[in-house]
């Protein structure tokens, strides 16, 4: 037996929406009982998509998270339901039966992701299924999976070791979207936004010119992150720990280091040339060798 699982690698999204699109156009209208009821026109998204800006313009950064069902082992859902109108197939899909979850709103309550949408045409709640009437007529992936043009959605068998669904599981960089909640989510993602920490240094005796080549670290004890400005002197560090007291570290050849204190409880845009003023320290030439023999 399959157990199924995704994989969401958020660096890949692009902001498209064709998953939202798919699961719009195989769900709305349609029904597919006893698995799901058709979607209504309008206020679900069992496929959302989170926007998230980071820092100012023109360092600004946009990441889009999608956020279906994460399908959890330890689904909250399943602790409040009543009647089985919540259950867990064999292959790991957790379904909502639209027919014994009318009236239960307890089971939108009880998500902490917020994916589970009630249906007040029907009196019941609702979600993402995996598509599962497709995968039980033999289809290898859902529609949102299916129509992804970058591929930031894997999806398959994670009990298959040969699938890539599986091979992206085994990755260092997986995560749960809360794993502090700790519900065992089949869903897990590659390089969820975290906080970003940018600025553009000047140096003190051209404070007019970009200052690339520059120097910068950011050390929260043994963790460093190492970077260079660019050409226009700009610097930043995307996916660094929230919540953490970090020394960023500035230093350039012919000029004094300087070191700032920098705090990750939000993200940290350093500004446009403000931070960054280096102390221009003279250098002695080193003496000429003596060439005589």
């Amino acid at each position: 037996m399959a157990k199924y699982g995704m994989v969401i690698d958020v660096e890949r999204c692009v902001g498209c929406y064709a998953c939202w699109i798919a699961c719009f156009d195989e769900h709305v209208g349609v029904d597919h009982k006893p698995i799901a009821a058709a979607q209504p026109e309008s206020g679900h998204r069992w496929m959302d998509i989170k926007p998230r800006e980071q820092g100012t313009f023109p360092k600004l950064k946009v990441t889009h998270t999608p956020l279906p069902c994460l399908m959890c082992e330890d689904a909250p859902c399943m602790k409040v339901e009543s009647n089985g109108a919540v259950t867990r197939r064999p292959d790991g899909i957790v379904l909502i039966d639209p027919e014994k979850a009318r009236g239960q709103k307890q089971l939108i309550r009880s998500c902490p992701y917020g994916v589970i949408y009630w249906n007040d045409l029907l009196n019941t709640a609702q979600k993402c299924t995996f598509c599962a009437h497709l995968l039980d007529e033999g289809w290898k992936q859902p529609r949102c999976v299916e129509v992804c043009p970058t591929q930031a959605l894997v999806f398959g068998d994670l009990e298959d070791g040969s699938s890539g669904v599986a091979a992206r599981m085994a990755e260092p960089a997986i995560e749960e979207l809360r794993p502090d909640w700790e519900h065992r989510t089949l869903v897990r993602y590659i390089a969820l936004p975290k906080r970003l920490v940018c600025g553009e240094v000047v140096l003190a005796d051209r404070p007019e010119e970009p200052a690339p080549g520059v120097m910068v670290s950011l050390r929260c004890g043994a963790e460093v992150l190492a970077a260079a400005t660019d050409s226009y002197g700009d610097f930043e560090f995307k996916g660094v720990k929230p919540n953490e007291e970090y020394v960023l570290q500035l230093s350039h050849p012919g000029y004094k280091a300087r070191e700032l204190r920098v705090s990750t409880r939000a993200d940290v845009d350093l500004g446009d040339g403000i931070i960054a003023e280096l102390d221009w320290v003279e250098i002695e030439p080193a003496p000429e060798e003596d060439a005589t023999p």
